[in-house]
């Protein structure tokens, strides 16, 4: 038995684990795909290889949520991780502009799943007096899974072929899955699946009770895109060699943070720590506009760390305390919509404000700090939230 308010237990444990692995499956390509697009003639469509991903994921989430909702979280998880496995082992064999485009396609429904399923099983979980904490810590294992997939992913790609990190990546799903079977499912009743579960009623598509969070994190996650996108060419032009560099600063310094700023929601409020979220995601993304040099642009990377690490698990337990338990997937569904809405825009209107021209990152960089600042702008009308 676990003790009251206590998240601690080995279905926790096990899921971060997996979340970890699932993270760095699909995490460790992207330093290496720009490079990979420009040697197969596609550097005009740089924009869509994160675009492309998330729209997917997006299109994915009404889906995702329902079935969570209707036949267990375990599943939804299982479908993703599957999806990460398939597609690793089909980038070597598509190796041409439009069947490198459709995978990054098929491989979004992979972030589609997983994590609507994910995020459903901790809130299942966990009291809400813990609820920010436990969001904070088990996007603290996601977020190693985001640092350590891409400083893998460069290392084995400066030793091997890109081929090789493809089939690092597949494999690495499968522990993820493997883990999973393991876990014990949390929905009470859960359904038979059938095709009707694949029709959607206009209102299965958004939970509209949370539609204020999701409309911030969007605004936030634009930023994401952006630097998901243009930081590899950044990169290179500042001189660094590792690609994905920038990539593990940034998670690395939103590991700390998580739990601080989860434990402070709980406390004090959701929209508090969102506040200071989205000043420090502008503070950084102007950083990050004026950088000449590696320092300054590790630096920006610590602070958009810092940024991520309270707005993830802040934006997670606000959404599951505006839900109902019966529509919960559909709740953090709605909430991934809008963060794969946020991270799509973003890559496509960088992939064009960028155009392969190196004077056009400052553009960039100071376009995706005026949308955090309008994010920072908007909580200011948003009524203090309860933590309950």
């Amino acid at each position: 038995m676990r003790k009251p308010h206590s998240f601690f237990s080995l279905d926790f444990s096990l899921l971060c684990l997996s979340s970890f692995l699932f993270f760095a499956s699909f995490n460790m390509i992207i330093p290496e795909l720009p490079a990979y697009l420009d040697n197969m003639g596609g550097a005009e469509y740089k924009g869509l290889i994160i675009s492309l991903f998330t729209l997917s994921a997006g299109l994915s989430r009404p889906f995702s949520g329902k079935l969570a909702d209707k036949i267990g979280r375990i599943p939804v998880m299982m479908i993703g991780a599957s999806v990460c496995f398939v597609v690793g082992l089909l980038y070597p064999l598509l190796s041409f502009v439009g069947g490198f485009l459709f995978l990054r396609f098929v491989h979004g429904f992979s972030t589609g799943f997983t994590p609507t399923g994910a995020s459903a099983y901790v809130a299942d979980l966990v009291p809400y007096q813990k609820r920010g904490e436990a969001m904070g810590l088990f996007s603290l294992f996601g977020s190693l899974g985001m640092a350590a997939g891409p400083a893998v992913g460069g290392y084995l790609a400066t030793i091997f072929t890109i081929d090789t990190v493809f089939y690092v990546s597949a494999f690495t799903a499968i522990f993820s899955i493997l883990i999973l079977w393991r876990l014990k499912e949390t929905l009470p009743r859960k359904e038979a699946i059938s095709w009707k579960m694949l029709q959607l009623n206009r209102d299965e598509i958004i939970e509209k009770r949370v539609l204020v969070p999701s409309e911030i994190l969007f605004l936030c996650c634009f930023s994401f895109g952006v630097v998901l996108t243009i930081i590899p060419d950044f990169s290179t032009y500042l001189g660094i060699a590792n690609k994905g560099l920038f990539f593990g600063i940034f998670t690395l310094s939103s590991l700390g943070i998580r739990l601080l700023a989860g434990k402070t929601s709980d406390r004090f409020g959701r929209v508090p720590v969102m506040r200071a979220a989205c000043f420090t995601l502008v503070c950084a993304m102007l950083l990050l506009g004026l950088s000449d040099s590696k320092v300054l642009m590790m630096c920006s990377g610590v602070l958009f760390g810092c940024a991520v690490g309270m707005y993830s698990p802040t934006t997670a337990a606000w959404v599951v305390d505006l839900s109902i338990n019966e529509f919960r997937g559909r709740a953090l569904a709605t909430m991934y919509i809008f963060l794969e809405a946020g991270i799509g825009i973003g890559a496509l209107a960088s992939g064009f404000l960028f155009a392969n021209n190196p004077e056009n990152f400052q553009l960039v960089f100071f376009t995706s700090a005026g949308f955090a600042g309008l994010a920072f702008v908007a909580l200011f009308f948003v009524r203090r939230s309860p933590v309950n």
